[in-house]
């Protein structure tokens, strides 16, 4: 597999991770992203506003994601970000990193196979 640009972001720390991933359907402010995060993990991970903007500020520096123009009828003074082309691209090769330690870990058994879920 010849490496590529995104691959020089792997491994993602887990807030960017859930970062990118809130943004792959959604152009989101900054709380929406906070409570997106929280619903998707079940409260398990509830991001402070202090973290996600430093997390926030490092992925647009990096390019992994962009300013959006807020949807019509929002609140123009909030903030809305989206991914950019890279950011996608990073957030694929991360998920896809992840499966395969998951597969790993199901080959030597520490856990179930996929369908012996709710077992």
């Amino acid at each position: 597999m010849t490496p590529t640009p995104a691959t020089s972001f792997l491994p993602l720390t887990h807030v960017t991770y859930h970062l990118l991933l809130s943004l792959a359907g959604a152009t989101r402010h900054g709380y929406g992203i906070i409570k997106d995060v929280e619903d998707r993990t079940g409260g398990r991970l509830v991001l402070e506003a202090g973290t996600l903007y430093a997390a926030i500020k490092r992925a647009r520096d990096d390019g992994l994601l962009q300013e959006q123009a807020p949807p019509e009828g929002a609140d123009a003074r909030r903030r809305y970000y989206g991914l950019t082309r890279v950011g996608r691209e990073v957030l694929r090769l991360e998920s896809e990193r992840l499966a395969e330690l998951v597969e790993l870990a199901r080959n030597a058994r520490v856990l179930r196979p996929a369908s012996g879920r709710g077992s």
